[in-house]
């Protein structure tokens, strides 16, 4: 929670800063896919060629149908997505805030989306409007640990990260914190 002051007013005003893609995981992910599809493309077109444009290993050895054809075929699709998950890290998708200004009663969910007409996602409501905080907390193989603001018409707005779940102390103290600011009580899903 910060507390912020201005001239003679205090207000509070409680924000949350949220990741985007710019994680570790995403530039291993990014950098492994991308050099992969290189050396896929580079491998269909040296078996095609029969010059070896890889000086350590010998694709020229290689049919180019259908290896080499094979090769070239998946080393592009490793190549779209490695740019497209450079593309997501450059412009941090999903990263952004959740404020809330006691002072004005005001709610103001931002996030980054994808070049375009829709690139900064602005969701703006009102104290009165919020019901309750829900935790929605499922564990096993993919687990889902994610805070939602659930508004007196029954929407629920996810307001944590999406990706690595935080762990399970986090989610509580930050549903807490936020249901005690609100002054509206926490549901479980």
């Amino acid at each position: 929670m910060n507390l912020n002051t201005k001239g003679n007013s205090l207000f509070m005003v409680y924000k949350n800063v949220i990741q985007g893609s710019r994680r570790f995981s995403n530039y291993w992910w990014a950098t492994v896919i991308l050099l992969g599809g290189i050396g896929f493309v580079l491998s269909g077109l040296s078996s095609y060629t029969k010059i070896n444009l890889i000086p350590f290993a010998q694709p020229t050895e290689l049919l180019f149908i259908p290896q080499g054809i094979i090769m070239t075929f998946y080393g592009t699709i490793g190549l779209y997505i490695g740019i497209f998950l450079w593309l997501t890290i450059i412009w941090d998708i999903g990263s952004g805030y959740n404020e809330f200004n006691k002072q004005s009663g005001d709610i103001c969910i931002y996030r980054k989306g994808f070049p375009g007409k829709n690139r900064q996602i602005t969701l703006n409501y009102r104290f009165k409007d919020v019901q309750s905080i829900i935790i929605d907390i499922k564990e096993g193989l993919n687990p889902k640990r994610q805070i939602y603001l659930k508004l007196k018409n029954r929407t629920e707005i996810p307001l944590t990260r999406v990706g690595q779940p935080l762990s399970l102390s986090e989610i509580e103290i930050q549903a807490i914190e936020l249901a005690k600011f609100l002054g509206v009580i926490i549901e479980n899903t």
